[in-house]
Parts: C-alpha cells; sequence; structure tokens
C-alpha cells in the first residue's frame, strides 16, 4: 500500500477504446524487457500473448492513484480488487 493508502484500481480492459488499450499493452510490453530465453520473441508476439491473458482473465490493468501510473499484473498475484 502507499504512503497516502491509495490501492490500485482494477481497470476492465474492455472499457478501454482498442487505441488506448494498445497503447497500454505496447508500453507495458517495452517497459517490461521479459526474459524469454534463448528463443527471442517479437514485439507483436509479446502483444498478443499479453492481450490473450487480458482477454481470458490471467492478468488485469491497474491504475495506481497516488503515482498515476498504469501497470499490467497476473491476476494470481493480486488480493482481489
Amino acid at each position: 500500500m502507499s504512503e497516502s493508502g491509495s490501492s490500485p484500481v482494477k481497470v476492465p480492459f474492455d472499457v478501454l477504446s482498442p487505441e488506448s488499450l494498445c497503447a497500454v499493452i505496447e508500453d507495458f510490453v517495452l517497459r517490461e524487457g521479459t526474459d524469454y530465453g534463448s528463443k527471442e520473441v517479437s514485439f507483436e508476439t509479446k502483444v498478443a500473448a499479453l492481450r490473450k491473458q487480458l482477454e481470458n482473465g490471467y492478468a488485469i490493468i491497474t491504475y495506481e492513484p497516488d503515482t498515476e501510473t498504469v501497470s499490467i499484473v497476473p491476476t494470481d498475484t493480486l488480493p482481489s480488487l
């Protein structure tokens, strides 16, 4: 929890415009720099995989009011929002 006490807010992916959703996913993929092992994975593949995780409920978009940041997190790592 942050110093002022605000909790992250869940942002349903389907309330975002297609352009906004794409921008959020692309920004997250660029920030994360996830290591996929010895196999190279294209940016487009990473974006498509993350979109599928959102659609299937394995990940959610969160907004942190105190820092005004957006993130995407696996649903199994968070307490219920």
